[in-house]
């Protein structure tokens, strides 16, 4: 058998959505070539610590480490340079006697810290090649507040949103009445950096507006006023790097009581919403969303994958709502759905997006780093 691509599959961590990565990571190993791949599970727990643990833990939904003595369940871990690669380093007590190589990192984290650019960052550091965007489309791709200012002068049509700072909200509350009365009511609030729709609120008059701002920013800084856009809520999934493709487009149908695909609605009822994939559409609206899918990953710098949100209005035109640049991979997450239905199974969607790190790795590679070196 040829050698096996060791994957280090990165997943937890200290977000909100920490469930939802270790839901990720299952379904991400569970579609892992076995024949070219070996995965390598790092998890990172709650309180920050990176520790080395099983496929069988995760079962479990939480990060553990891997069973041993005393010693062992206190394991952390430590990024090292070996020289010519990086190496992951368990150890305890200030002592790091395992060393564990990975050939590439498959980061399933969701929100941040880790969908941010920070873990992206860290890799770049020790040289490690990784899936996904790199340290600007990861950071652009979280804050909502860059992202949609980036998509405006790039042309692509967003709704119209109002930044409110804590400090801001602080000195002057009265200043979000005043944008959320140019918006008009209903609205929407939500934390400028989180996923899953974690902290976000429908605002419908303005005695829920405090309370709204308020929980927002209990996850963030920064908290965006968003105008309502009335319409369905279509998805489209990218993959590659310089010549990305798009998926077909799919579409959710809320059910649950708050309105719209909140988390609740995501996570904890069975039946907050269907996925309709393919979305019925049009040729002309299909082949739209597309190609505003790929404009928007290339605007922002992505690369790997991404999921584009829209708003479909009645009059047929698309409204980006947001990107994701690690989409779920949950049982019930329609990145990988949006493929399987576009003729690309879970299997060869992961080894595709490992090859695409892999291809991005080696581009960089080939950059000037070290101008002693270059050829006269």
């Amino acid at each position: 058998m040829a050698h096996r691509l060791r994957v280090g599959i990165l997943f937890g961590g200290r977000s909100t959505e920490h469930e939802v990565s270790v839901l990720s990571a299952r379904n991400v190993v569970a579609a892992l070539d076995p024949d070219r791949f070996e995965p390598v599970l790092i998890g990172i727990a709650k309180n920050g610590r990176w520790l080395r643990t099983d496929v069988r833990l995760l079962e479990s939904g939480k990060v553990r480490a891997l069973p041993g003595d005393r010693a062992d369940e206190e394991r952390s871990l430590i990024l090292t340079d070996a020289g010519t690669e990086a190496e992951l380093a368990f150890g305890s007590g200030g002592r790091f006697p395992e060393a564990v190589r990975v050939d590439v990192v498959f980061p399933v984290l969701h929100g941040p810290p880790g969908e941010d650019g920070t873990v992206q960052g860290l890799l770049e550091l020790v040289g490690l090649p990784y899936v996904g965007a790199g340290v600007l489309g990861s950071a652009v791709g979280m804050d909502k507040d860059v992202q949609k200012r980036l998509l405006r002068d790039s042309g692509i049509p967003i709704a119209d949103f109002f930044t409110l700072r804590r400090t801001q909200y602080d000195k002057d509350p009265k200043l979000a009445a005043g944008m959320a009365a140019e918006l008009g009511f209903p609205l929407f609030t939500k934390p400028a950096n989180a996923g899953s729709s974690v902290g976000v609120r429908r605002v419908a008059s303005p005695d829920e507006l405090a309370p709204a701002i308020e929980h927002a920013f209990a996850f963030d800084h920064k908290v965006l006023l968003e105008r309502s856009m009335p319409g369905r809520e279509i998805e489209c999934a990218v993959l590659g790097n310089d010549e990305p493709i798009a998926s077909v487009p799919g579409e959710i149908v809320v059910a649950h009581q708050d309105g719209f695909y909140s988390y609740e609605a995501k996570y904890l009822d069975d039946h907050g919403a269907a996925l309709c994939i393919p979305a019925e559409l049009g040729p002309a609206e299909q082949r739209t969303v597309r190609e505003m899918a790929v404009r928007t990953f290339l605007a922002l710098e992505c690369s790997g994958l991404a999921r584009i949100d829209f708003f479909l209005g009645q009059d047929g035109r698309p409204v980006v709502n947001e990107i994701n640049t690690l989409p779920g991979f949950t049982a019930i997450s329609m990145y990988p759905k949006l493929w399987e239905k576009s003729g690309v199974g879970k299997t060869e969607l992961v080894a595709r997006l490992i090859d695409l790190a892999l291809e991005r790795h080696r581009a960089r590679a080939r950059l000037v780093t070290d101008l002693t070196k270059r050829d006269p």
